[in-house]
């Protein structure tokens, strides 16, 4: 059980708000604030992006670093390379392949944006705000119901939906007859 003050929602779960940690380096993460990847959190950067981002090209273009060993026939090197990677010579193989993906919430990182499940518009990396493992524009994030604008995590979910906890959630999905909103 979670107390009011104690639990934040995020990938469409409730969590203490303590126990809303990275999977990889354990890093306690803002409800809405962070990457998942089969339902289970990981914070943008480094751990996503090391993870599950483009093999052999460091995350921000230009100047980047390999940080794998090159795959060179018969030659090996004893920890990383650290010399800038040309962007165009990488770019055929960092590009994950078209079609729809497993993670389609999650933004790629060759810059696509996502879809907003509220609008089913373009949402781009500026004007988002990530909530129930889905991108959303701010003002697309509202409660199902009275359409009361929600903060990130600050909210419950039904079917992948968003409602505010009070009184909406209560009303369609809490137990019937009995008072809402009172802690038992």
């Amino acid at each position: 059980a979670f107390s009011a003050a104690e639990k934040v929602s995020s990938l469409g779960k409730d969590w203490h708000k303590f126990c809303l940690k990275c999977e990889r380096c354990n890093k306690t993460l803002t409800p809405g604030g962070h990457a998942e990847h089969d339902g289970k959190p990981f914070c943008h950067k480094p751990c996503y992006a090391t993870l599950f981002g483009p093999k052999g090209v460091n995350i921000g273009g230009a100047g980047s670093y390999i940080y794998e060993k090159p795959q060179i026939e018969g030659q090996t090197a004893p920890g990383p390379i650290e010399h800038p990677v040309k962007v165009e010579e990488r770019k055929v193989n960092a590009a994950p392949p078209k079609g729809p993906s497993k993670a389609s919430s999650v933004t790629t990182f060759t810059g696509e944006p996502n879809m907003c499940p509220r609008c089913g518009k373009r949402v781009y990396f500026a004007e988002k705000v990530t909530s129930l493992g889905k991108d959303w524009h701010r003002p697309c994030l509202r409660c199902e119901r009275c359409s009361k604008t929600l903060t990130p995590g600050g909210h419950a979910e039904h079917d992948g939906q968003p409602y505010c906890h009070k009184p909406c959630y209560g009303i369609l999905f809490g137990p019937k007859g009995e008072c809402l909103g009172v802690p038992g």
